[in-house]
Formats: C-alpha cells, structure tokens, sequence
C-alpha cells in the first residue's frame, strides 16, 4: 500500500477527495499530508445547498490530525468555493473539520475526551498543543455544545453561589436537579445575576419550573418572585443551608463558651470545633469517646449542638403537619435557650418558615448543587484557580454541563 493510500484511510477521506501526497519529517517529527479533490466535481452550497461548480479555492489551510506512528499529523489543503446565485461566494463545508476549525473532527473528539480525564496542563502534554490551543478547543466545544443543547421546560432546579476568586467574588449557578447538570452560570449573586437567566426563557418554560431549592438569600428570592409564576410555592429553602446556617450559630456559641473557659484556665473545648458540626451519626469513631464526654458535660455549646441536632429531624417527616408539630417545640426551645446566636438563628428561620414547609409539597434539596459544586471545587483545585473568569465558566460548562460537546461526522460533501 502506498502512503498516501495508507493516509487516505487513515483520515477516512472518501471520494471526491483524495490524498496527493505525503511528506515525512523524522527531525521535526511531523507528517504533512496534502488533500485534493478531482476535477469537474460539484459542491452543494454550504446556505442553501444548491449544486454548484467549483469558482476558485481559498487559500492552502492546515489542521492538526491524530498523530500516526507518534508522529504529529498535519492534514493541508485548499478548500473549495462555490459562487452562489442566492448567497455568494461560500466555502463548501469539508467532510474532516468543521468550519473555522483549526483541528480535524478526529482530533476534536480525541482531545474533549482527554480533556474531560485531566487538568488543561496535562492534556497539553498528552496532545502536544500549546494551553491557548486547548482552551479553544474546550470553549469550542462548550459553544457548540451550548447551541445544540434542545429548549426544555427544566421542572425542578437549583439555585446556589460558589466564589469565583477570593476577595468576595462569585458566580451564581443554577441546576437542573433531575439531570443533574448545570444549565446556567451568571456573575456575582446579585438579583440581575439570576434575573437574566429568567429573562431568558419562554413564558412556557416559566410556568413549568415547578420547584426552586435555593438558599434565604434575598436578591435570588426577588429575581424568582419577580419573573416565576406562582413562586410564593415553588420555593423551597434548602435544608442543607438551613443547616449549615444554625450550625455556624452553634460555632459561635462554642467560641464565646471557649473565650470563657480559657480565661479561667479550662482548656475543655480546645481543638472541638469540628466535632460540633458533625450531625451525631456522622462523627468519626476515633472522636466518639471524647465528643460523648463533651455532649454529657454542662456546656452551653453542649445544649447547642443538641438544639441543632433537633432541628435536622424536622425533614425526616412525612407529613407537614408532624413537621410543623415538631418545628412548634424546636422554636420554643431555641428561643427560650438563652443563647443569644441561636435565638438569632431561630428567628430567621421562623421569618421564612413557610418556604421551609414547601419540602413537604416538592420534596427537593440542593444536594445535586452541592454535589456539581463539589465537582466544580475539584476543577477549580486541580486548575489551581481560575485568573481569568471566563474560563472558570468554560470549564464547568464542559464538564458539569450535560453538554454532547463532540462535532459532528460530517458526510462528503461534493458529487460527480
């Protein structure tokens, strides 16, 4: 078999096009390989596909294909014009890459799965192309992707914040919780930050959000109420901030006890912080011993813990009126506990009570948001940060989006 057999294969060309030649460099250790096509060939009109001859050929391009024999591989050729009636003069599409690419489809699809398996440093290596280059083939990618994706009604979403860079810069995400995937990235957290996802959308697919797990941050509450229909009971604030929220309320009794304790020279709460947040059957076995100690001694960050405890079982209802029942005697508690960060604490959650109960009707959580901004930390980590924030948004859109990212298997283009 001759080279340029071996390489018309190799690339899957198919008739009219064909390989003219092949050039080996051992020094630079690269493969050329020049396409052309035969004469008297017709082109559809990549507009409007009518049939037409070729008018004149732009210039000799080139385009990065699968190494062969680990050699880097370079496809050359000069695409054929056509002059349309209706459009004008058009470039025909070519059957190995995708318009303005500068990489074959092989190639393409080859380096997003390398992608999707590694940090950019190190699919660079692996792909023998610069960090520019790999950065354009993600957003490529996202945007194609991004354009494909199909208009749906998304029934039941997240809506949450993950910082972005330090010094209080972050992006809002929203979720489809049912798929799993991120449908959504805006700067900062501000009301226009999710409004403008809103704004996006059809009024069908407005009416048919049936559910929003979300945290009690007012500026995402305002832009839900303002664009959603009927959000007053769609809303449901996520147990796990309720949480998280009372927790960090318990945090702050323990450093007030530890403060305390320490000018009287008791060091009881030293190095317990973390103890404390752990939910009872979540706390590891080699701290059992200890923390039972502390939870049976006469600490104020003891009574805290269990109020926070008390709270958690709230979701484990069936019914809303048990929850409420059981919700009734925790608040009584809390703000008759005397201490002053969990009666803060209680209180604002007794101001958003009606959106806590909504789980009762939708039964949601944001633990496919949580679970997507774990993936977006590690991401986030392995990249070492993200300077630039665009890129940030590319690289959770490429990985967290549920996006088909490939390009296309384009058929021959051209007719005898």
């Amino acid at each position: 078999m001759q080279d340029t057999d071996l390489y018309r294969h190799l690339l899957g060309l198919e008739a009219p096009w064909t390989v003219a030649r092949v050039a080996l460099s051992v020094k630079d250790q690269r493969v050329d390989v020049w396409a052309e096509h035969t004469q008297g060939t017709s082109w559809p009109c990549p507009e409007c596909g009518a049939a037409l001859a070729v008018y004149d050929h732009a210039p000799e391009r080139t385009w990065r294909h699968l190494d062969s024999c680990q050699f880097m591989t370079y496809l050359r050729a000069r695409p054929p014009r056509v002059n349309c009636p209706k459009d004008g003069v058009k470039q025909v599409r070519l059957p190995w890459a995708e318009p303005k690419a500068r990489f074959t489809a092989m190639f393409e699809r080859f380096a997003i799965d390398v992608l999707r398996e590694t940090d950019v440093l190190g699919a660079t290596r692996i792909l023998r192309i610069s960090w520019d280059e790999a950065w354009h083939l993600m957003e490529h990618a996202v945007e194609r992707g991004r354009a494909a994706k199909a208009q749906r009604v998304v029934q039941q979403m997240g809506v949450d914040e993950k910082a972005a860079a330090k010094g209080h810069k972050y992006i809002t995400l929203v979720t489809d919780l049912e798929a799993g995937t991120v449908e959504y990235i805006g700067d900062d957290r501000k009301k226009e930050s999710l409004d403008a996802f809103f704004a996006g959308l059809s009024a069908e697919q407005l009416q048919g959000i049936e559910a929003i797990a979300t945290d009690m941050w007012e500026p995402f509450l305002l832009a839900i109420h303002a664009r959603v229909p009927d959000a007053a009971e769609k809303v449901v604030f996520d147990r796990f901030h309720i949480m998280q929220h009372i927790g960090k309320a318990v945090d702050t009794v323990r450093k007030q006890e530890h403060r305390q304790l320490r000018a009287e020279g008791d060091e009881t709460l030293t190095k317990s912080k973390y103890l404390w947040l752990y939910s009872q059957e979540n706390l590891p076995e080699e701290h059992r011993d200890r923390f039972d100690e502390l939870r049976r001694s006469d600490l104020k960050t003891s009574r805290a813990w269990a109020i926070k405890e008390t709270l958690r079982h709230l979701w484990d209802y069936r019914s809303k009126a048990w929850a409420e029942r059981h919700y009734r005697r925790w608040y009584f508690w809390a703000t008759h506990s005397r201490l002053a960060p969990m009666i803060a604490a209680a209180r604002t959650i007794h101001r958003h009570l009606d959106n806590v109960l909504t789980y009762f009707k939708h039964r949601i959580t944001n633990a496919v948001s949580e679970g997507l901004n774990s993936k977006i930390q590690t991401i986030k980590k392995r990249a070492y940060g993200f300077r630039n924030r665009e890129n940030f948004k590319t690289a959770i859109y490429f990985h967290c989006g549920g996006l088909d990212l490939y390009p296309a298997t384009l058929a021959t283009t051209g007719t005898h």
